[in-house]
């Protein structure tokens, strides 16, 4: 692959990092906030923003931008694109209507988790999640999985690179017990979180796998924190996961 500098489009890299700068807490944006946010001076982020708003991805109400529906064109275009999503969602949708409860897979994008498919039966988060969504990959079970499957030090690496603001009084915070968290997840070959996402919420894990025993993603179901111990999850669902586990490693 060619790395010449003839070979970058800086425009374009401009024009990306101002759409990354819109996000669910900044869901509209000033030229000067958004100057701000992708560290471009006011003239680019201006000119960034009325191309968006002229080629009918953001709209401008004289002060500020809001991204449209039409921008999910880009991500979901990719999202549809990658075969993984394709082959998992069947499974999902049928792990979910057998267990009644929501079905996700995720993928590892450096600290952060993205989802690529889900399944959703009743709600248990506040927050909506669908394929796009991301969550801090310390905190969720997908995320500890996931980082489990990396060399030891590059996931210790991207924990401390993490923002490790606890988002609730369970999360765990602290890089070594982090860590270790994760390195029990290598060894039991599934993660658990109680309520460090959300209060009420608890999740499982397990990782896919392809043919080689490599991990490509990471599967989990979600459900009330209704009982006392999180370890009921183990018998309740691990079982179902790993079945699934085992039906697309052969597929995938």
């Amino acid at each position: 692959m060619s790395n010449k500098p003839t070979d970058f489009i800086a425009s374009l890299a401009k024009g990306l990092r101002v759409i990354e700068a819109f996000g669910s807490d900044t869901p509209r944006l000033s030229i000067a906030e958004a100057s701000a946010a992708s560290g471009l001076d006011r003239a680019t982020a201006r000119r960034v923003l009325l191309t968006l708003h002229r080629e009918g991805y953001a709209d401008y109400d004289g002060k500020f931008f809001t991204l449209t529906p039409r921008i999910l064109r880009l991500g979901v275009a990719a999202l549809a694109s990658l075969p993984l999503s394709q082959v998992v969602q069947p499974w999902l949708d049928q792990l979910s209507e057998q267990i009644g409860q929501s079905c996700s897979v995720a993928l590892l994008d450096e600290t952060e988790i993205v989802y690529i498919a889900r399944a959703a039966q009743k709600r248990v988060m506040s927050i909506a999640l669908m394929p796009g969504s991301r969550l801090p990959a310390c905190s969720s079970s997908m995320g500890r999985v996931l980082l489990a499957a990396l060399p030891r030090e590059e996931a210790r690496a991207r924990i401390e690179a993490s923002d490790l603001s606890p988002r609730t009084a369970f999360t765990i915070s602290d890089p070594d017990e982090i860590m270790a968290r994760v390195d029990a997840v290598r060894s039991l070959g599934y993660a658990i979180i109680d309520q460090e996402i959300e209060i009420g919420l608890r999740s499982i894990a397990v990782p896919l796998l392809d043919g080689r025993d490599r991990v490509v993603a990471a599967l989990n179901t979600g459900m009330a924190a209704t009982s006392e111990h999180s370890q009921e999850m183990v018998a309740t669902f691990l079982p179902r996961l790993l079945k699934v586990q085992g039906g697309l490693k052969r597929i995938i």
